[in-house]
């Protein structure tokens, strides 16, 4: 990354603070890869700081973590996800991070979510850890917004986004999986947190309904019956002592809809985004991958996260 001269002032400032070398480095816009050591394995991740990123202003933050089978650089990509565009657009600080991987290069990683998935979970990777790690080295970086906090997740990622939202909702303020339901073995968050649902109803991996479609992992043993949408959300309504009322749709459009619970704990907000099509992926995408249905583009999962995370209470 090229790096614009900062003024002698901020220069000094950030020579004098910890990690200087580092938060030199990541003071300008544009895009830094990152290892860590975290519990015995080299973990990495990919930090993008948009134009816009002013060190004198705590900016919001986004954790973006790619589906199973993937890596950081492809959710980094815009081609495939947007990220990075409405990043730009938008003025939030994203950090794409990479799953375990037994390749060297990180390909074909996956994340404990809990129930799933593969390797990550069957050596039960330290993920939540890793996220606390990398967050640490990022606010040591730049000036973050602790009130601005988020997560998002395709699929494995997503899965991984209700795991955060169990274990760390001290730290974030919401999330929004996208094809990723809630796959914990025990979740008792410290304090209600907002949840954003993403789903398309014919997905053919994370079924609407429960269980892993044809479209899942060649070998069964890496996926489990995956829990339903419908069950992800009543989970999180009792979770966030929601009022036992159905929800309100808030948006309705043809291809897709949205839908809020109400009167849930401290002013936290739960809601799910359901697309008729586009199987396995992410609304909005530009691009599908090789052999999979066109992304349904009824909605974009990147605008109705970040509008959902704009108007959550202070």
């Amino acid at each position: 990354m090229k790096l614009r001269a900062p003024t002698l002032l901020f220069m000094l400032a950030l020579l004098a603070s910890p990690g200087s070398g580092s938060a030199l480095a990541q003071a300008q816009p544009g895009d830094s890869t990152h290892k860590l050591q975290h519990g015995g394995l080299t973990r990495k991740y990919l930090v993008h700081v948009p134009r816009s990123y002013d060190a004198a202003k705590p900016t919001p933050l986004l954790l973006a973590f790619h589906g199973g089978g993937g890596h950081m650089e492809l959710q980094a990509s815009d081609e495939s996800y947007g990220l990075t565009a409405k990043s730009e657009s938008t003025g939030f600080i994203v950090v794409f991070l990479n799953g375990y991987s037994p390749l060297p290069g990180g390909r074909l990683a996956t994340w404990n979510a809990g129930d799933c998935c593969a390797q990550a979970r069957d050596k039960q990777v330290d993920d939540v850890g890793f996220v606390r790690a990398v967050l640490a080295e990022v606010q040591g970086r730049l000036n973050i917004d602790p009130r601005r906090i988020y997560a998002t997740g395709m699929s494995n990622g997503g899965m991984l986004s209700h795991r955060l939202a169990c274990e760390m909702a001290d730290v974030f303020k919401g999330i929004a999986a996208v094809a990723g339901t809630d796959n914990t073995r025990t979740c008792t968050p410290a304090r209600p947190i907002s949840v954003l649902q993403i789903h398309a109803r014919n997905d053919d991996h994370v079924l609407f309904e429960g269980g892993a479609g044809a479209g899942a992992f060649r070998d069964r043993s890496k996926v489990n019956a995956f829990t339903a949408v419908p069950e992800t959300m009543a989970r999180w309504a009792r979770r966030n002592a929601c009022a036992a009322t159905p929800p309100q749709r808030v948006l309705e459009r043809p291809g897709a809809y949205c839908e809020r619970y109400s009167g849930c704990r401290d002013g936290v907000q739960l809601q799910l985004c359901v697309t008729e099509s586009g199987g396995h992926s992410w609304p909005g995408a530009g691009r599908a991958r090789g052999g999979k249905e066109v992304a349904s583009q009824a909605i974009s999962a990147n605008d109705q996260m970040w509008d959902f995370f704009s108007q959550l209470p202070p």
